[in-house]
């Protein structure tokens, strides 16, 4: 994409209010994922286990909650702009079982992987995993559970999931963080291709179910995130950052493979599904053009810098993170591209969602897919 293209979509991209569709294109929205839209699972999990996360606590939800809402970011998350988008209420946690889930649901957990955690064990990537980690398969299996309590019949559950938005994705980047740090690069590329094709098979259920409208988000630039360049510091070897971003060069190349992979398996689907709208949602090139470009987006602080955090070259710390005592978020989060270390802010989700919906990140885009 040549340089004038990339401004003027970056001009529309900041001017596109996101407004309800007159339509009402979908009557609900099913969420499967991790904290970057888990709209309160982990708190409602971590109160079961007498460990309540970061989230429960200010700053978190500042901007437009005003409070704590569950949420891993100063205010609304992508999901929030899609309900807002199609006129549906801000999605409710599954495992608060509170009220209809008529309008939807949301499954998404922070820190839930696609694989399974006897995997991390079996082939000792990690060191240890908390009993509140969940799996996509965990998900996929309350949404079973749910699914009774929405309709009966067959014909019953194809009309009402047809008519419906799936959101399946944001997940897959946890499974790479929770790999021990000794792995390398090129062992962590070798387990991508079971991670999408987990995804994959996710995906695959949830269309015999009668889903017809699925949208798979891909990974973010993990190179790119502030915990990931303090954890991984390669200490004055620049050999392994992109000097024109400062981010590590060697995730962002995993990441890149993963989506690859996920692209070619949303295709294959495509092909097995031809009357389903699958759509695949980069997020991996509209960050990258947050951080190659800030200014634009109006991120006038440095784009790599946590807003919510305390101390070294990022501002963030393992043992300071947001939500901590004494840690305390910037004064104006809408200039920062990175709320908490792993997590981006409401201004960057909000522009994710618009180039979702309309373009040019998204194949089709959402709005085109529903009404074709």
């Amino acid at each position: 994409m040549n340089p004038a293209t990339l401004i003027i979509l970056s001009l529309l991209l900041v001017s596109w209010p996101i407004q309800p569709t007159p339509s009402h294109a979908f009557d609900s929205i099913f969420s499967f994922g991790d904290s970057y839209i888990d709209t309160g699972n982990r708190n409602l999990l971590g109160k079961k286990f007498s460990d309540p996360p970061y989230s429960d606590y200010l700053p978190y939800g500042q901007t437009f909650f005003h409070r704590p809402s569950g949420r891993y970011s100063d205010g609304r998350l992508i999901v929030d702009f899609l309900a807002e988008e199609f006129g549906l209420p801000y999605l409710k946690p599954y495992l608060g079982k509170k009220g209809s889930f008529r309008q939807g649901a949301n499954f998404a957990v922070d820190g839930a992987t696609a694989l399974d955690p006897t995997f991390f064990k079996q082939h000792n990537l990690t060191v240890g995993v908390s009993p509140l980690k969940t799996t996509i398969s965990s998900q996929l299996q309350w949404f079973k559970e749910l699914k009774p309590s929405l309709c009966q019949t067959t014909k019953d559950c194809r009309d009402y999931f047809g008519r419906s938005l799936f959101i399946v994705g944001l997940i897959e980047e946890r499974d790479y963080f929770n790999m021990d740090s000794r792995t390398d690069l090129n062992m962590m590329m070798s387990y991508a291709p079971t991670i999408v094709r987990i995804i994959g098979g996710t995906i695959k259920e949830l269309l015999d179910q009668g889903a017809r409208t699925v949208v798979v988000p891909g990974i973010i630039p993990m190179g790119c995130l502030p915990s990931i360049l303090t954890d991984f510091n390669f200490h004055g070897d620049n050999s392994s950052y992109d000097l024109k971003t400062g981010c590590i060069e060697t995730y962002n190349k995993l990441s890149r493979y993963h989506n690859s992979l996920l692209l070619k398996a949303v295709k294959e689907l495509r092909v097995k599904y031809p009357r389903a709208k699958i759509i695949f949602a980069d997020i991996y090139k509209p960050v990258m053009n947050f951080v190659r470009f800030p200014q634009r987006y109006g991120f006038t602080s440095k784009p790599l810098v946590v807003c919510c955090g305390k101390g070294g070259e990022y501002n963030w710390l393992s043992f300071a993170m947001c939500g901590s005592p004494h840690v305390t978020a910037c004064q104006n989060p809408s200039t920062y591209l990175n709320w908490d270390g792993l997590r981006l802010t409401e201004t960057a989700y909000r522009y994710i969602t618009k180039s979702w919906l309309r373009g040019p990140y998204a194949d089709p885009p959402i709005l085109d897919a529903r009404t074709k």
